[in-house]
């Protein structure tokens, strides 16, 4: 009696786990872990500060930041466009021009502080103005930074004007719906120099 009961507890364990195994798959459950999230690198801009290393070499360390008109000045190398580049683009250019007076030469590029991340928010909001922010925020959290619509915001007509490639892009933003958790597809994140405008 007693064997027969431990077949019928083991028989009834593996069952369960065949059952939980095929409803996992025919859900389409991922039993491996998931691949981490592609990240867009940061682009240097002007204003921001730049921390520029050579390894094993002190007098080549510093730090720069990046001019109006773009560009930095860094030692046996010169003028050299920052803006427009990411930290690994500019760490690249940096290595093959140092190549000719630093043998094997390894540079480091981080950026120390993004001065250049701003965004601007005009209109009927409570604090309207330039902002600058230490990574991409999206429209609600801007309209936040900017004290929050005032009592003649015309909410359902919000505008994200964007400069691209010398093309102008405009985006429409529904306050009412996004708060309501409605077309969230609209909470855009801005980008460097995005202009928030609400009527």
């Amino acid at each position: 009696m007693l064997r027969k009961l431990l077949v019928y507890v083991v028989m009834v364990g593996a069952l369960g786990l065949a059952v939980i195994t095929l409803s996992c798959a025919h859900k389409g459950q991922a039993l491996q872990p998931a691949s981490p999230p592609v990240k867009d690198e940061y682009i240097i801009g002007a204003g921001d500060a730049l921390g520029i290393s050579v390894w094993k070499d002190e007098a080549l360390t510093r730090e720069t930041v990046v001019r109006p008109d773009g560009y930095i000045t860094f030692p046996l190398v010169g003028e050299i466009v920052a803006a427009g580049k990411t930290a690994s683009q500019l760490k690249a250019e940096l290595e093959k021009k140092l190549s000719g007076y630093v043998l094997d030469a390894t540079v480091t590029v981080d950026v120390r502080q993004a001065g250049s991340m701003f965004i601007f928010v005009m209109g009927k909001v409570n604090a309207p103005g330039r902002f600058v922010v230490n990574s991409n925020i999206n429209v609600l959290q801007a309209l936040a930074t900017a004290g929050g619509l005032n009592a003649f915001a015309k909410e359902s007509d919000i505008k994200i004007f964007r400069e691209e490639n010398g093309q102008i892009k405009t985006f429409s933003f529904d306050y009412d719906d996004v708060v309501k958790g409605r077309h969230l597809e609209q909470n855009i994140r801005l980008k460097r120099g995005d202009i928030i405008v609400v009527p």
